[in-house]
């Protein structure tokens, strides 16, 4: 790929971002806020989908292929693994993974209790 100036800006930008999450602290409070923004997501298909009975089994579709796909990422493909033999923890995927890891079980967990909400 040509090296320009845009290119030159969004790998410095990556490579700080990177480092910067390479904190503990700031890598937990980044995946606490994701699986905190699954669980709102959640919440918003669940009334949306309510509102509008049609839209069902289309969203449980969308849904089911999200969460598959992303399990997929995370534990099935060795893509995010730097070591195939490592044990996939919390510092062995890339952050994105990680993220994307915790939104679906955020948007799980958001789902489970809107069950639970329409079923009382």
């Amino acid at each position: 790929m040509q090296r320009t100036r845009l290119s030159t800006l969004f790998d410095r930008l990556f490579g700080q971002l990177n480092q910067w999450s390479q904190n503990p602290w700031r890598r937990i409070s980044i995946l606490i806020i994701s699986l905190l923004m699954g669980n709102f997501l959640a919440t918003a298909v669940a009334t949306t989908t309510g509102q509008r009975a049609d839209l069902d089994i289309t969203f449980a579709l969308i849904v089911l292929t999200i969460v598959e796909t992303v399990s997929w990422l995370t534990y099935g493909s060795n893509f995010g693994r730097r070591r195939p033999e490592s044990v996939a923890i919390l510092g062995q995927r890339p952050m994105w993974i990680a993220i994307l890891n915790s939104l679906k079980l955020g948007l799980i967990y958001g789902l489970f209790v809107e069950a639970f909400k329409l079923g009382s």
